[in-house]
């Protein structure tokens, strides 16, 4: 195949995205580990935009006459297809990128690819050449062969659409036919070249669509060498290699058309405005996304993404109505407060003087003091917020569940029952088999095949191991940096705020010593996070590549297990430091604990009387809502962002009941950005096949089972449920909580504090007693300073509230799973009868051949049998 130049401007020319970026928008880099990794159309950067996008002169007529049209996907001879396209630079100094390229497009061309350049003068900054890279039938058929393609061999008799429960209520939020079901379902099967008349191939041309086609033409080119013949460099290899080395700038399908008007050339399917006019809009955000034709236009990775998100957010709209309902009820019952009413009493919380709550800095103080956050308390520290946790931990279970049955139901709609298992040995990576230079024959194929030894094998995965520990390590070390910020600014905050000489009375009001430090320790914790986040994602990327995983579905799970890993810890550590470990180890006053040992002077933090659920809220809040915030700025969806706010609204639920509401507005705006981004801002991906979200399935169920664990023991030791709930049913004489705040503060003597405790003022002269947050024996007693009994009971019963609450949730949970099956009833029925059928069809397609080649045998043998006589 000869390669077809020129530059002639009266001829058609194409729309061609931006080559900033030397990178690929890599298929089975999208939406895999992490992210998705895609770069944009109109970039400022050198100022490419499109080919001769330059408006003609007013007045101009010819230059009218000569204006392209742009959105034509054809090469010159409107005929042949443009299936991707490769764009470089003319470097003065790039001889040595000059040679690579043309080995490249020799052995392109030899793979029987056509091949079609403009020249740098017909690009809007005239130094970028663009080749335009055409497939013609005869390799589609063999790729598609290889690949396994599913191709139609007969249209559906069974009707694709659902009754739809109240359906005239529902029709607002669906959209037309044609959108929801661009094209006819068809019974599917793999393709084989050696049967072509056994499949509905009404024109060669259209018969593969476009995501088909790239992603035969990229699995070409990651294959084809740029050495010359009769060398054997190994690493010479695939256009990765050359997109590093900068032998081209970017390699990228196209686009069919602008986004925001119709394509005037007929043979442009517009199907990006059609995703543009009924999908990317964020003012249609109350409608269906178009999933079939995402999955038509960029892939099924791509269309799974979004028919996780969409159905991700779909179930979010049951929780965060039960999460509004269960604060509604909070705010409803704030009157009824008996706890917060008796703090805030002056009479009361006026007259009780409690402990200092650091050395030296901090004062003896009044409770009434803390009024405020004592009634912030009770808008998620109250009653309904049992209910609420054992709700959502039967939601988990109920979205899970759905959702395999609405993943059964794509697999089978969108041909990917099978993918996985036909597609292991066809998707080894070509960078393993690059690096690989070992070979060995393989049992199942017996062919000869690249592999990694077992002692290199060993040596990457512990360099592996100790890079993952050592990171985790560095998190771990930054949350006890985090930690010792927060014992040594309390004193700070604790001095100021408190100083009848400070003139902030007004804001000291309102904003406790605690409060402060939470809320700026929260703050700079989430900046600890997105600068440690930024190392992670490079990191878990540098070390999979290491351990040179064998084929792409090992590589994508790797890497979403070790971005996943590090971002759990990375985000959710001081969430579980908030709330399973600070106010536990405190001790009393005579006997606090210290960070290090005394000698650091960090005395361990202390919960508000009324419980440390309401800091929990804030620093759930704060990272929540702020890595929200960034994940929409940022330039990419994530499967991995998406987790982590699934991981916050169980994990963390009981503290903060509104969550799963600030989750539905983020994935109703996620949506429709990722979209507006898709269409508007990126190039076209290669489309990528995948049959269901991968490793987080897996992630999916490991945060569900820890949910009942970590909501369970939040509102057994972090709320103060427990604690309230004995009082009332133990020790309330008159039945009711009166009296409980006065119960659940112990006595201590002043003269028996240490001096390095007391603080440095003396206007506490006239006082004898203090009081602390525990269950112990007031001074005096024979056993003074030790737990009470009522401690004890307290314990007990939290245990047995653990008990409870988990196996009541997981009984419902595993009887939920058990009732649910995984794949709905009509999607077996249809999957059994399409194999019938394709036995059907392919029997008889057999015997016709079969009688066809014997009736041209009987002719063939009388007529040599008459010539002989």
């Amino acid at each position: 195949m000869r390669r077809i130049t020129g530059k002639t401007k009266d001829e058609t020319l194409i729309e061609l995205q931006s080559a900033t970026d030397s990178q690929i928008t890599d298929g089975p880099a999208v939406l895999t580990g992490f992210r998705i990794n895609l770069h944009s159309d109109e970039s400022s950067g050198n100022g490419l935009s499109s080919l001769l996008d330059r408006a003609p002169l007013p007045g101009n007529t010819e230059s009218e006459k000569l204006q392209p049209n742009k959105d034509t996907v054809f090469f010159r001879d409107g005929v042949r297809r443009i299936d991707f396209v490769l764009s470089y630079l003319d470097d003065k100094d790039g001889e040595k990128k000059q040679e690579r390229r043309r080995e490249f497009e020799a052995n392109l061309e030899k793979q029987g690819l056509e091949l079609e350049t403009e020249d740098k003068s017909d690009s809007k900054d005239h130094k970028t050449y663009f080749l335009k890279i055409h497939a013609p039938w005869h390799v589609l058929a063999t790729y598609a062969d290889v690949l396994k393609v599913k191709v139609p061999f007969k249209e559906s008799d069974i009707p694709h659409g659902q009754d739809v429960p109240l359906e005239c209520l529902s029709q607002p939020f669906r959209l037309p036919e044609h959108i929801m079901h661009p094209q006819p379902d068809y019974f599917t099967y793999p393709f084989e070249k050696t049967k072509t008349d056994f499949f509905l191939i009404n024109d060669k041309d259209t018969f593969f669509p476009p995501s088909t086609r790239n992603r035969i033409v990229f699995y070409i080119l990651a294959r084809c060498p740029y050495y010359k013949e009769g060398r054997k460099d190994r690493d010479k290899t695939g256009i990765k290699r050359l997109l590093s080395n900068g032998t081209y700038t970017a390699a990228f399908p196209l686009h069919d058309c602008r986004y925001w008007k119709r394509a005037r050339d007929a043979g442009c399917e517009s199907e990006r405005y059609n995703l543009y006019k009924n999908w990317a809009r964020f003012l249609i955000f109350y409608k269906e996304q178009p999933l079939n034709l995402i999955r038509k236009y960029y892939g099924e990775k791509i269309g799974i993404y979004f028919a996780w998100l969409g159905f991700y957010t779909e179930m979010l709209f049951f929780a965060a109505v039960m999460g509004f309902l269960c604060f509604t009820y909070g705010l409803l019952s704030y009157d009824d407060n008996i706890s917060s009413k008796e703090i805030c009493d002056p009479d009361i919380g006026g007259s009780i003087v409690m402990c200092p709550l650091c050395d030296k800095k901090c004062r003896f103080w009044n409770l009434n003091s803390t009024c405020l956050s004592s009634w912030q308390s009770h808008l998620f520290d109250n009653e309904g917020t049992v209910f609420f946790a054992i709700f959502m931990g039967i939601w988990v279970t109920l979205f899970l569940e759905f959702w395999k049955r609405r993943q059964a139901r794509l697999e089978y709609e969108w041909d990917l029952v099978d993918f996985e298992e036909e597609q292991q040995q066809l998707q080894i990576r070509p960078e393993f088999e690059i690096q690989c230079t070992n070979k060995r024959l393989n049992k199942i194929t017996q062919e000869m095949e690249p592999y990694l030894p077992v002692t290199s094998k060993c040596a990457r995965f512990c360099l592996s191991g100790a890079t993952v520990i050592f990171w985790i390590s560095l998190i771990v070390a930054c949350i006890i940096g985090v930690i010792a910020y927060r014992l040594a600014v309390y004193a700070a905050f604790a001095s100021i705020i408190k100083d009848p000489m400070r003139k902030i009375q007004l804001v000291g009001r309102f904003i406790t010593p605690q409060l402060a430090t939470s809320v700026t320790a929260s703050c700079i914790n989430f900046v600890i996070i997105m600068i440690l986040n930024f190392f992670y994602e490079r990191v878990a990327i540098w070390i999979t590549d290491m351990e040179i995983p064998k084929t792409h579905l090992e590589y994508e799970n790797r890497l979403t297990m070790k971005m996943f890993l590090f971002q759990f810890v990375n985000y959710y550590s001081s969430c579980f430091y908030v709330a399973f470990f600070k106010g536990k180890f405190v001790g009393y006053p005579g006997a606090y604990s210290y960070m290090f040992g005394k000698s650091t002077k960090l005395r361990n933090e202390e919960c508000d009387p009324g419980g440390c659920l309401i800091e929990l809220t804030t620093q759930l809040v704060i990272v929540m809502a702020g890595k929200q915030l960034w994940g929409n700025i940022q330039e990419m969806g994530e499967y991995n962002f998406l987790l982590l706010t699934f991981g916050f609204i169980t994990l963390f639920v009981a503290s903060f009941p509104l969550a799963p509401l600030l989750a539905l507005f983020n994935n109703i705006l996620e949506i429709r950005v990722d979209a507006w981004k898709f269409t508007t801002q990126f190039r076209r991906p290669v489309a990528s096949k995948a049959r269901n979200i991968g490793a987080w399935q897996e992630i999916l169920n490991g945060v569900a089972i820890l949910s009942v664990v970590t909501n369970a023991f939040i509102m057994a030791f972090t709320s103060d449920m427990i604690p309230r709930m004995v009082y009332l049913y133990a020790y309330s004489k008159e039945g009711s909580m009166r009296g409980y705040v006065n119960n659940s503060l112990s006595i201590y003597n002043i003269s028996q504090i240490p001096k390095n405790n007391m603080p440095e003022d003396e206007w506490f002269v006239n006082l004898t007693t203090c009081r602390y947050r525990d269950y112990r024996y007031p001074p005096g007693h024979l056993k003074e300073y030790t737990h009470t009994m009522q401690f004890w009971h307290i314990l007990a019963a939290k245990m047995a509230f653990i008990i409870i609450m988990e196996h009541v949730v997981f009984v419902v949970k595993f009887f939920v799973a058990w009732m649910i099956p995984d794949i709905p009833s009509d999607v077996k029925a249809r999957f059994k009868r399409e194999r019938y059928l394709i036995q059907e069809y392919l029997h008889n397609y057999e015997v016709e051949k079969l009688k066809i080649q014997l009736s041209a045998s009987f002719i063939t043998e009388p007529m040599s049998e008459m010539s002989n006589k």
